[in-house]
């Protein structure tokens, strides 16, 4: 006998919508072709007891396919927070994530984003995460397992294959423990490329490893870098950084701008932040004029893409080019350092010129407050003031 107070839910009338389930994530139409990370706008806000606070503050950031990336700064910065979202570990707050072409947040389920990352990302972590109840093979068989990637009778031949490109083929059928802790992170490595995904993500992959062994691992990760794969890497070492191809610095959740970082990596990074927000971003024409030789130069200028040429006039002579500088040079130093007017002309090259300009009292407040920086800019004066004397020797004995 039927229950009379148990109803069955009416169907929808013919033509009515379903509301959708979460899907995988989709492919996004605007995304630039070359980038295989874009953040539009990221902000990731966490609440406790304390109330709200905010983590990252912003963040816009591409990232190219083929490109070996690290991430820098100093604890509480945001990086972690960072790599989460790229990972899609985390969500965030506001803005989108772009991955391989696929916005992985909008719309996307916990489910369906886990194992589209499984095919896509190699996630390299600090303390290994291996199984231990697992072999070395086994472990590195697990995500071919859990995205059902490759035919069943293959999984442990690739696994081997992976295991002896790092190194560990002999020890296959070890356990985690029984193996050294740099030989932990190579299997956690193969485990990272099992699925053969083209974005390997490393959050401070050589932090408990010495350094032959850190050297073992960058070697590895500039092995794939040639093979195609993207590469990016959080880490504390300044000998890791050194062999990237870009180095992003992370300050109270918000980017450095990369042309102040790499032309003036003396400063410290709550001064490149400030650096960074008050810069003005400027375009110059092929061959306009930038500084004109004997002008009051108000600015310090950091060339973001293309080249400059410092061109010196003589009086009856023909200009003389004494330098061309490009992307992450600066020039306007000798004039705010020195006080005066421009020494020599400045002007776009061949192509156009972007440039940052910062303003005179804002750069000369900055090196009081660091000696290390003002001493490295006061290196390049003298050389340039060189440069001007053998160019113009007359001027030099009048002077």
């Amino acid at each position: 006998m039927t229950n009379p107070t148990h109803k069955k839910a009416p169907h929808p009338p013919v033509g009515t919508p379903r509301t959708p389930h979460k899907a995988a994530p989709r492919h996004v139409s605007d995304a630039a072709p070359e980038a295989i990370i874009e953040m539009r706008g990221i902000v990731k806000r966490f609440s406790n007891a304390a109330g709200e606070f905010t983590v990252l503050k912003g963040v816009d950031l591409m990232i190219n396919r083929g490109e070996f990336v690290s991430i820098v700064g100093k604890s509480g910065s945001g990086k972690s927070t960072l790599l989460n979202m790229i990972t899609g570990i985390d969500h965030p707050s506001e803005g989108q994530v772009i991955v391989n072409h696929n916005d992985i947040y909008t719309g996307v389920s916990e489910s369906a984003r886990s194992k589209w990352r499984g095919k896509n990302l190699g996630i390299v972590f600090q303390f290994f995460q291996l199984l231990p109840m697992l072999t070395l093979l086994e472990n590195v068989m697990l995500p071919m397992d859990y995205v059902d990637m490759y035919d069943f009778d293959l999984r442990p031949v690739r696994a081997l294959e992976l295991l002896e490109l790092v190194g560990l083929e002999k020890f296959a059928n070890k356990l985690p423990v029984l193996v050294s802790t740099g030989q932990q992170q190579l299997a956690a490595i193969a485990r990272a490329m099992a699925c053969d995904p083209p974005l390997l993500i490393a959050d401070e992959p050589t932090g408990n490893l010495d350094t032959r062994s850190a050297d073992t691992i960058i070697r590895l990760f500039e092995h794939f870098v040639e093979q195609g794969k993207t590469v990016v890497m959080v880490t504390h070492d300044p000998s890791l950084t050194s062999r990237t191809h870009r180095n992003i610095i992370l300050s109270d959740g918000e980017l450095i701008d990369e042309t102040i970082s790499r032309s003036l990596p003396q400063l410290r990074h709550r001064h490149m932040l400030q650096f960074t927000k008050i810069a003005e971003r400027k375009i110059y024409q092929p061959h306009e004029i930038i500084l004109s030789q004997d002008q009051h130069v108000d600015n310090f200028f950091m060339i973001r893409k293309g080249e400059v040429e410092i061109v010196l006039k003589k009086a009856r002579s023909k200009e003389t080019i004494l330098s061309s500088l490009g992307a992450d040079q600066f020039f306007g130093d000798i004039e705010l350092l020195r006080g005066g007017k421009s020494i020599a002309s400045v002007r776009a090259g061949k192509q156009p010129v972007e440039v940052l300009a910062l303003p005179r009292a804002d750069f000369v407040r900055v090196l009081d407050e660091s000696p290390i920086t003002a001493e490295a800019i006061g290196k390049t004066v003298q050389m340039r003031l060189e440069e001007h004397r053998r160019a113009n020797p007359r001027k030099s004995r009048n002077s």
